[in-house]
């Protein structure tokens, strides 16, 4: 069964009880990191500003916590009143002094069988509501963890781990609920994004991002296809509580690299979803990439912004896609105002006014291989953005780099890959990667940072003027956020597949990210 290791100190503070009233301003204490990406809008920005250009160059690393496995660690901690909570790879929880690395507790979550996984037995994170931690497992179940003591709340069974199903993403806590997204689009699953009762773990709502028959939609997937199509929610997504609504990034359609056997623009895929937080009913949607082929899931995280595009202001959602092209959105209807490509890109001519791509011949996956930009791995990935309300700009790791495409036989088996084809790298190619800080009504570029070789790791920026981020060398370095100016470097020896994130305990600013197999984190030497 599953065991719990309990080491609480009566010396250290618990944490007190996060209110959905927390959350919703969680802006106005910026010691805490109550969310994945920081607040509800997905800035991924703290306002605290100890550590700024001035002072970054005197950051150290103060503790480090290490995981006991070795599978990726893409944890982004969550910190309430100095009690730090992390997911640890596959499905395990600790609860550590932010002060010290100390650990209070531990739950470490046994699997119900072996589960199929395309990339890495990982987990994102955590939400905390209340008084309680809410982890989504591999084996795709729910568990409600106490948060002073991590014993068991509610354990419930969210999919099928057997035929692909999985949860890997953070969750993220609402009012009352707490909503899930699901992973393994590569098994020929049938995506959906869930609701349940943050009390009883009771289900409130799911809404399937593969229509069903009679469902509007269903007609873009020819034949029986919709019943593998994929479409997984794998990022967590954002939340705008003054409409109510959920926004959420869809994967790629089932299979991968063969669209023969699904022909249609097969919606919901590579989609933006708003959903209403209450029902799940879908508000609107925005597609990417229609019928893709080249698998540039839609999952990246949505970030929040009100703004002014061409002299009207809006309430916008802008979102830099894994297919190359920056978009913004009307977050109130879906109305497409801006999209414009960010990085090298070889499969559309442009994107029409309704922002839907304009293809080009010849780019579609074949036996022999056809070469295409971007990569497989997307100009960007699953890894966060940041924007800074501080200097209004938005900061997105991007990899230039293409891959040839191979095309396949489709033919499903039920916990057997359903991706019809492969890639390989693009011969005498060498990809790279570039912090870039784009205007964020616009898309236009402000400033690049260069990194050698792809990135797998996201971006935080501060009110010090500063944004954090790392390179495949598994360094983390911090950079002047109105130019791109290196500050300040420190090599943690492990690469990066994580976002670093800013807290405060006892009057002291601290950084933290996962780099290698170890938490790092830092702050600011005397």
């Amino acid at each position: 069964m599953r065991t719990l290791l309990l080491i609480l100190m009566a010396a250290t503070a618990l944490p007190g009880q996060v209110t959905y009233e927390r959350i919703l301003n969680a802006e106005q204490e910026p010691q805490n990191w109550l969310t994945y990406s920081g607040n509800y809008s997905s800035h991924r920005h703290s306002s605290l500003d100890q550590i700024n250009r001035e002072s970054v160059s005197r950051l150290k690393p103060i503790w480090t916590h290490q995981i006991e496995t070795l599978h990726k660690f893409e944890t982004t901690p969550i910190v309430v009143d100095g009690v730090m909570f992390i997911s640890e790879p596959p499905s395990d929880v600790s609860a550590l002094d932010a002060r010290t690395g100390r650990v209070l507790w531990s739950y470490r979550h046994r699997m119900a069988g072996d589960v199929p996984v395309c990339c890495g037995e990982v987990n994102r994170g955590v939400a905390v509501l209340g008084e309680t931690v809410f982890l989504g497992t591999l084996d795709a179940r729910l568990i409600a963890l106490d948060a002073k003591s991590g014993l068991v709340r509610w354990n419930v069974q969210v999919a099928d781990y057997k035929i692909g199903q999985s949860i890997t993403v953070a969750p993220l806590a609402l009012d009352g609920k707490v909503v899930v997204g699901m992973a393994g689009g590569e098994f020929g699953v049938r995506g959906f994004l869930d609701a349940y009762d943050a009390a009883t773990g009771e289900r409130l709502w799911r809404f399937w991002t593969v229509p069903g028959p009679g469902e509007p939609g269903h007609e873009t997937w020819a034949g029986d296809s919709w019943k593998h199509g994929s479409a997984t929610t794998w990022v967590t997504g954002s939340y705008d509580p003054e409409l109510n609504v959920i926004y959420w990034g869809t994967g790629n359609p089932g299979p991968d690299w063969n669209g023969d056997v699904r022909e249609g623009d097969n919606l919901y895929s590579d989609s933006l979803i708003a959903l209403d937080a209450d029902t799940g009913k879908l508000k609107w949607y925005f597609q990417f990439t229609p019928h893709d082929i080249h698998d540039w899931d839609a999952t990246e995280v949505p970030v929040l912004i009100d703004g002014k595009v061409y002299g009207r202001d809006h309430k916008l959602v802008i979102f830099a896609n894994r297919n190359a092209f920056y978009y913004v959105l009307d977050r109130e209807t879906g109305e497409f105002l801006v999209g414009k490509a960010y990085a090298k890109q070889t499969w559309a001519e442009a994107l029409d006014d309704s922002g839907r791509p304009i293809r080009l011949p010849n780019t579609a996956p074949t036996v022999e291989g056809t070469e295409v930009y971007p990569s497989v791995f997307g100009a960007t990935n699953w890894y966060s953005p940041s924007y800074s309300p501080t200097d209004h700009l938005f900061y997105v790791s991007v990899t230039e780099g293409g891959h040839v495409f191979l095309k396949g036989e489709a033919v499903y088996e039920a916990g057997s890959r359903y991706a019809a084809g492969g890639f390989h790298d693009i011969p005498g190619e060498e990809a790279f990667a570039e912090v870039r800080a784009f205007e964020p009504e616009t898309g236009q570029l402000r400033w690049a940072f260069p990194l050698q070789g792809r990135t797998f790791a996201g971006l935080l920026s501060t009110a010090g003027g500063l944004v954090f981020g790392s390179s495949a060398e598994g360094d983390i370095f911090a950079l002047n956020s109105s130019d791109g100016t290196p500050l300040w470097n420190f090599r943690t020896g492990g690469r990066m597949y994580s976002n670093p994130m800013s807290y405060s305990v006892d009057g002291k600013q601290h950084v933290a990210v996962a780099a290698g197999h170890a938490l790092y984190v830092f702050a600011l030497t005397e």
